[in-house]
């Protein structure tokens, strides 16, 4: 999913004279330069209340490979890792490919949008090696409570087990309150690791920058894998994004205040009379949908929406297993005011 706009003007034009620099072809550091990774510990330590140690940090080529690597740093084929369905289809590839299986659990029930501590609890065995989470989540949108998040740190931690917390989207999360608290405990490198992308707030997506946070004998695990996939991220963006975290505050704010108006809006949508197709949760960038076409294949419904109705979605079937009564809406790159007619559609294919 991508955002409707493009990377703030300012920023461009630091890419073109980044691009114009004399030893801008060259390698970086395996972890990052220097200036990025300090600059992304003091953005993250103030936005979680904290205090985050450069050392801490490892610049990826995007998310995905910061989750590739995390995952290599924990676990090897043959182990299993607790996960949440839906989940993103991305880390299910990266897993099934590894030979690392997945225990999976509800990512939500009747009155609630976040996994059961108490599922993950049961879903643990002899060769799990970590709790996977993502919030805001992918597909579905939920933004999990810090008390949800704090409670599946404590089971990972009783268990002796990583848990990696994928917060691609943790800009775009209502207010301005901690999403957690886990980076103020002392002893949260001993079992969290942290995921990060700078594309989406940024608009930076095929620029390939991500971030993991994790204590010092995890990330030289890491490195082993970011070395032999990348052997660094690419070093205009790294020098790109030390310019944005130190200019954009405010062009952030205003991209977010924009992602905010859409998700309002299809939240208003959604509430309109006779309409069949129930939004089970939203937030970030997606909506998670109960479609009414009960026992029809969520692909075959994904289908018929875009060729008769001219609506795109992914089918519920992409984010695992159980997931054919719903659809996915990705309503990043849709303005506000084109919600009411995104409904119209909808209800037009009851």
């Amino acid at each position: 999913a991508v955002p409707s706009y493009p990377p703030a003007e300012s920023l461009q034009a630091e890419f073109g004279r980044i691009a114009l620099l004399p030893g801008t072809g060259g390698y970086t550091d395996i972890y990052g330069i220097a200036a990025l990774r300090a600059a992304h510990a003091a953005h993250m330590g103030a936005d979680y209340g904290a205090t985050i140690a450069a050392d801490h940090v490892a610049i990826t080529t995007g998310c995905n490979q910061a989750f590739a690597a995390a995952v290599m740093a924990v676990a090897k084929a043959g182990d299993n890792v607790v996960i949440p369905v839906p989940y993103y289809f991305n880390h299910q590839m990266w897993l099934t490919m590894l030979g690392i299986g997945l225990s999976t659990i509800p990512a939500f029930a009747e009155g609630r949008a976040y996994p059961s501590v108490e599922d993950a609890a049961a879903a643990i065995g002899p060769q799990t090696r970590a709790i996977i989470l993502c919030t805001p989540n992918n597909p579905t949108g939920a933004v999990y409570p810090p008390d949800v998040i704090a409670a599946f740190f404590e089971l990972a931690k009783a268990r002796g087990i990583t848990l990696i917390l994928d917060e691609t989207y943790k800009d775009f999360r209502p207010g301005d309150a901690p999403a957690h608290t886990l980076f103020q405990r002392a002893d949260w490198s001993s079992t969290l690791i942290q995921l990060y992308s700078f594309s989406k707030v940024y608009a930076l997506a095929g620029y390939r920058l991500g971030a993991m946070i994790a204590g010092p004998d995890l990330l030289f695990e890491a490195a082993k894998v970011l070395d032999c996939m990348t052997i660094c991220p690419p070093q205009i963006t790294q020098l790109g994004v030390v310019f944005a975290l130190r200019e954009l505050e405010k062009w952030k704010r205003g991209k977010l205040d924009v992602m905010a108006g859409r998700l309002s809006a299809i939240r208003t949508a959604f509430r309109r009379p006779g309409l069949k197709f129930e939004l089970v949760s939203s937030g970030a960038y997606f909506a998670y949908v109960r479609h009414p076409f009960r026992g029809e294949m969520s692909k075959a419904v994904a289908m018929r929406l875009a060729q008769e109705h001219d609506v795109l979605c992914l089918p519920g079937s992409m984010f695992g297993p159980g997931q054919d009564d719903y659809l996915r809406l990705a309503f990043a790159n849709v303005d506000a005011g084109l919600m009411e007619p995104l409904v119209d559609r909808l209800q037009g294919s009851q």
